[in-house]
């Protein structure tokens, strides 16, 4: 079983463009209907579950059917009372090859995410120091890069700044530290404690990739 601690948190930033809305209508709906509510950060950033982007793409796809916005909370409302969690959304076929920079310290761990992000079908680029990092994402243009915040030294964290303004794709920050909200500050999309777990990569991964089935727009059941 997946413990809450492996699961990543979003930015409203990340969470809008997986949903393809805007983050003023996220703010919008948590302060019109309170249903789905993120937590807030120090600095009061809204951090996002994964279980609330199901909830809020269930919400979504209401809505795309002509279901006005407070009909489509009523419904998830009703479906979250009586069934609980949503579930888990099968993961479509890719069809391309999203390149992954893979920025972290520990050569064993690098070795083992590496290994289960290529399972995944992506590729993936290695850089064991920030140095590293910048030329690669320099050169290669990642889709997205996980970032080990602690790298040379704790260079993780202006890393995460130096590569969103640079225009590399989305950002997964990891540490064994509780810096999520440092690391959303200063630009990251997701964060995820390590170790690592495997299948809270993999997700996190598809879903800022928009490979996910969360970031695709399709029907599906109601959450449960």
């Amino acid at each position: 079983m997946t413990r809450a601690a492996d699961q990543p948190v979003y930015s409203i930033g990340a969470t809008a463009r997986m949903l393809d809305l805007a983050p003023s209508t996220l703010r919008a709906w948590e302060d019109r209907y309170g249903l789905v509510i993120p937590s807030r950060s120090e600095g009061a950033q809204r951090l996002y579950s994964r279980n609330q982007i199901e909830q809020l793409k269930f919400i979504k796809a209401q809505i795309d059917t002509g279901v006005s916005a407070a009909d489509a909370h009523r419904l998830l409302a009703r479906e979250l009372s009586t069934a609980g969690s949503p579930p888990e959304m099968p993961v479509p076929t890719r069809e391309t090859q999203p390149l992954i920079l893979l920025v972290e310290r520990d050569p064993y761990a690098a070795d083992l995410a590496e290994y289960f992000l290529r399972t995944e079908g992506y590729e993936v680029n290695i850089a064991t120091d920030a140095k590293q990092a910048r030329l690669l994402a320099a050169e290669r243009r990642p889709d997205l890069a996980v970032i080990d915040l602690l790298i040379s030294g704790g260079a993780g964290f202006r890393l995460c700044s130096e590569l969103k303004g640079s225009g590399t794709g989305e950002i997964l920050a990891v540490a064994s530290i509780d810096a999520g909200e440092e690391a959303i500050a200063l630009g990251a999309s997701a964060f995820l404690h390590k170790p690592l777990e495997p299948l809270a990569l993999a997700s996190a991964v598809r879903d800022l990739l928009g490979t996910s089935a969360l970031a695709r727009p399709s029907r599906q059941p109601a959450p449960r």
